[in-house]
């Protein structure tokens, strides 16, 4: 079966450290991974990008389609997506850019790359201005050599994640605090960065303990038998935190109407406890996660 014009610009995108040839030709081009809003499936497409600061952000244009297009569908449901720029490839949360915001990166993309105006100026919808957020590398679970150094690296990418939703729990209520006027206050000015970080944390924690309950703990219990009781005391952990992302997850649908300081008070809990799951696992499972290298090796005869 002929390989699909998209699929050749992957395949020669990754094989010349993110150089193509074509009508992309000396373009800025990136590969964006996202996983399916049902499918559940990677899928990669390549797409012009426009840096910003330390943001690279991405306009789903689709070519001036009247649609969104999937990737775009994909990433509002799984925040987390991979990014392959040049010869790197790293992880990012995709924050859609909304009211005044978006229009300023908007505009900023079409001095970059004219085309967009044209696009835009040829649909009824709005192009969304997608920010791709890096998660940073010292929040990355890649690169450590044990498994304690693998916790560690999850847990500082999930702690930040709480900062995130806090900040922009904060922000959220100052603008509602400062809109004036008879009309109806406007749709929450960081609703997206707030709902696209907090899907963000809830998927990631509940993927990272799912692969830890089905895979990892497993192989852990049967070649090294004495790690049988922290794994134990670990999978209670794991119940305990998923009734804490539950409740996370009603607490924030809310938000629009929520009363500020009950919501900061409600959220304050649920971080502490989330926290104090965070550091109890710490202290329990370091000491002897740090004996056992990353990737695992079988033990010596």
């Amino acid at each position: 079966m002929p390989m699909s014009f998209t699929q050749s610009i992957i395949e020669e995108f990754r094989a010349n450290g993110g150089r193509v040839g074509g009508p992309f030709e000396g373009g800025d081009l990136l590969l964006l991974t996202t996983t399916g809003a049902r499918s559940g499936a990677e899928h990669t497409v390549p797409l012009g990008y426009v840096r910003h600061d330390d943001l690279l952000l991405v306009v789903a244009s689709a070519g001036g389609a009247p649609r969104h297009p999937a990737w775009y569908h994909n990433l509002l449901a799984h925040p987390m997506v991979r990014v392959e720029v040049g010869a790197e490839t790293f992880w990012a949360i995709a924050v859609p850019a909304e009211g005044e915001e978006r229009e300023r990166l908007f505009e900023h993309a079409v001095r970059a790359a004219p085309g967009y105006a044209d696009y835009q100026v040829r649909v009824d919808r709005r192009l969304p201005v997608v920010m791709l957020r890096r998660s940073g590398p010292e929040e990355d679970p890649h690169g450590a050599t044990d498994l304690a150094g693998v916790l560690l690296r999850i847990h500082a990418w999930l702690r930040s994640q709480l900062r995130h939703v806090r900040a922009e729990a904060d922000a959220h209520f100052a603008a509602r605090a400062a809109h004036q006027g008879p009309d109806e206050p406007p749709a929450p000015g960081l609703g997206l960065q707030l709902r696209q970080h907090c899907l963000a944390f809830c998927q990631s924690l509940e993927s990272h303990h799912a692969h830890e309950d089905a895979y990892t703990f497993p192989d852990l219990a049967s070649r090294y038998p004495h790690l049988r009781d922290a794994i134990d005391r670990l999978r209670e952990e794991h119940r305990t935190v998923a009734r804490i992302q539950a409740e996370l997850v009603v607490l924030l649908d809310g938000i629009a109407t929520a009363d500020p300081h009950r919501f900061r008070g409600e959220l304050d809990r649920l971080s502490e406890e989330l926290r104090a799951h965070l550091d109890h696992e710490e202290e329990s499972l370091l000491p002897v996660l740090a004996e056992i290298p990353f990737p695992p090796v079988p033990p010596a005869p």
